[in-house]
């Protein structure tokens, strides 16, 4: 068992400018995550923080001055989680996350927390408070032995039950089938899984450019029966910067879908990271 290398660092505020496509906020309460996935990309953070050690086996724990002013992000889009999990285990002993959705309760911004974790249910009392919030689980399997092989964050099962009970406490809630492992993933059976408890269904294709190509195959080759079946969901596809060949493909196939939206009266978005296209709202 590899032990985890705990630090507690005091930081000037917690409240970073983001410059990720869905704009406003980016905020971390912890720096690293103990979840490990094998695939995160965010691990790339180690060339900024200095960090040695294997990624997911350190975690530094920061401390920041209350935020002030909480209502200057009002209608702002603060991003809970976006190179780390604010809900990994250790979460349950430093409660950072906690001390930042109490600080923002009043705030008026649209919170939206990224997380692989069931923890989120401890703070339903806050989020409940909250005029507009959106929990996202990240899902990608649910091959309880694949999982556990690639993370080590709680299982598909417990996710999908906190996902249950957040959204039957009116809250809005994502599954967000991110990455896609060709001949692995398979999101049909995913979606058919929580497409009674979640508001949004979102896809992201791998990073990794060696299986990029078949994991636009499964999405060409599946989404759209997938759409017929959502009616008044919604659905988001998010692809990643490739080349001209396959870019024009894709822009076939947001055609494609697009026409399918009107056709089926579908809420769907399909996110591009070259336009910068992403969901402004979620319905509920």
């Amino acid at each position: 068992m590899v032990n985890t290398l705990i630090k507690t660092k005091e930081v000037r505020g917690i409240m970073t400018k983001s410059n990720l496509p869905v704009g406003g906020y980016s905020v971390n309460p912890y720096v690293g995550c103990t979840h490990a996935c094998k695939y995160c990309y965010a691990s790339f953070m180690k060339r900024f923080t200095g960090h040695k050690e294997e990624w997911g086996t350190f975690l530094d724990v920061k401390h920041w001055p209350a935020i002030e002013n909480p209502k200057k992000y009002a209608g702002q889009r603060v991003v809970i989680g976006s190179v780390t999990d604010g809900y990994n285990p250790e979460e349950a002993t430093f409660r950072r996350t906690r001390k930042l959705l109490e600080e923002l309760k009043d705030s008026d911004a649209e919170i939206l927390i990224c997380t692989k974790s069931d923890l989120v249910l401890r703070d339903l009392d806050l989020l409940r408070q909250m005029k507009k919030v959106t929990v996202s689980w990240s899902i990608n399997t649910l091959d309880e032995t694949f999982r556990a092989d690639m993370d080590k964050a709680v299982s598909i099962e417990r996710r999908i039950a906190a996902m249950r009970k957040v959204y039957e406490a009116g809250i809005r809630t994502v599954c967000f089938v991110s990455p896609i492992f060709p001949g692995i993933t398979n999101f049909k059976a995913i979606f058919h899984k929580v497409k009674d408890i979640c508001d949004l269904f979102g896809l992201r294709t791998s990073i990794c450019g060696v299986v990029l190509r078949p994991t636009l195959w499964v999405i060409s080759n599946h989404t759209i029966p997938i759409c017929s079946h959502f009616m008044k969901k919604s659905i988001c596809i998010k692809t990643e910067h490739i080349g001209s060949n396959w870019s024009k493909r894709l822009r076939k196939w947001r055609r494609r879908l697009r026409k399918w939206r009107r056709r089926l009266n579908v809420s769907m978005w399909i996110m591009n990271c070259l336009t910068n296209e992403v969901p402004k709202d979620i319905p509920r």
